[in-house]
């Protein structure tokens, strides 16, 4: 029995350690990764709504194609809609969109953009061609999960709830995020798409959030790393398309 206990021990410590070192070689990529100091630090839209959020995450990446190709990538986001061009199997029932949907080009302010059936973000501000500020907060989500029961809709598939629960929504505590994505011009044939994830929370002092919070904090990573990268694939790929077809 004994000797059974120090094998457990050992395999137990060896994952650990194991962990640790993971943990300490992903780290420095996570927080470095389409990342920059001067984007990250200067005010974008919807920093307002959240004013002292203790998690603000900055990504951003160049796309070779001018803002007005990537903003209707953006404009038809959302679970049931074009989706949002991460890992489907985490956050869509079926897959991403790879071409501009004209049907889904209309959005405004108060517009409720799906993360799930039963509800999601809501458009807090729109600049068109330029930003959308996403919100999301505990009223809402208790609201659309009311809402959701009364009028039957169908209940999230699994990997929706996997997700959310990875991204923190999942947070036994009072919350309010923005999510913002601006798209700028570089040069005269670029862009700069920028995201910005903003959550505050009451009580953001108690011990338990000083574990979670990090790991809320890399769920958010791993997926907006994704859906720039799906954005980017997608737009500069929609010329090529374009051309196939005339």
């Amino acid at each position: 029995m004994r000797k059974l206990r120090n094998v457990v021990a050992f395999v137990a410590g060896t994952v650990t350690l194991g962990g640790a070192a993971l943990w300490f070689m992903v780290r420095p990529w996570w927080h470095a990764w389409g990342v920059d100091p001067d984007e990250a630090a200067r005010p974008l839209p919807g920093d307002d709504v959240v004013p002292d959020a203790p998690i603000s995450d900055t990504r951003a990446i160049t796309i070779a194609a001018p803002p007005s190709a990537v903003w209707p990538w953006l404009v038809q986001m959302g679970f049931g809609r074009g989706g949002w061009y991460s890992y489907d199997a985490m956050d869509m029932k079926g897959s991403s969109a790879d071409r501009i949907l004209p049907e889904l080009q209309e959005l405004a302010v108060g517009d409720t953009v799906p993360t799930s059936p039963g509800g999601g973000f809501v458009v807090k501000a729109i600049d068109p061609g330029r930003s959308l500020v996403l919100y999301l907060d505990t009223t809402l989500v208790r609201a659309q999960a009311e809402a959701a029961r009364s009028g039957g809709t169908e209940a999230a598939p699994i990997n929706l709830q996997a997700g959310g629960a990875l991204m923190g929504a999942a947070q036994p505590t009072e919350f309010s995020a923005t999510w913002s994505f601006v798209v700028e011009p570089v040069g005269e044939d670029g862009a700069r798409l920028i995201e910005r994830y903003r959550i505050g929370f009451d009580g953001g002092d108690k011990p338990w959030m000083k574990a979670t919070l990090p790991l809320m904090g890399f769920g958010v990573f791993a997926m907006v790393r994704r859906q720039l990268l799906g954005i980017r694939d997608r737009v500069e790929r929609a010329p090529l398309r374009a051309s196939a077809a005339a």
